[in-house]
């Protein structure tokens, strides 16, 4: 994967906006310090629905959180990991389970065997990007 080139930005372009409203954001909790929490909360100004996803399945920002992809009880559009990269493929791979469109790993996030089966499965998917850095540029 080649970072900045014209198909990874008609990748970002396509997922922020046209995969849909629903993002669930695997790593998501109430700890104001981690980037998720911040993340989660540029993503609602631009009109995402986000879906905490975390072992503790906390609400925030005013959503419903769940332990697991596989918990949350409807249709999943995106799924940002703001994970450590060594669990991030499990996570694609259950974005795939669940039916998601696209996954999105968050800056730092790499996993390139993860990449390849996400795609080789039909979704959009972007590595080590932000989604609060990119919404900001399609203006």
């Amino acid at each position: 994967m080649s970072i900045g080139t014209g198909t990874e930005q008609d990748t970002i372009r396509r997922i922020l906006t046209e995969s849909g409203d629903t993002w669930a954001v695997v790593g998501l909790s109430t700890n104001r310090s981690r980037a998720a929490y911040g993340v989660a909360q540029v993503l609602q100004r631009f009109g995402k629905r986000v879906v905490p996803v975390h072992p503790k399945a906390e609400t925030v920002h005013g959503e419903q959180g769940y332990a697991s992809l596989a918990d949350v009880p409807f249709p999943v559009d995106v799924v940002d990991v703001f994970v450590n990269s060594e669990l991030a493929g499990a996570v694609a791979d259950e974005a795939v389970a669940v039916g998601a469109k696209a996954v999105w790993f968050q800056l730092g996030v790499v996993d390139e065997a993860a990449y390849e089966r996400t795609r080789e499965a039909g979704l959009d998917m972007v590595m080590d990007r932000c989604p609060a850095i990119e919404i900001p540029r399609l203006g």
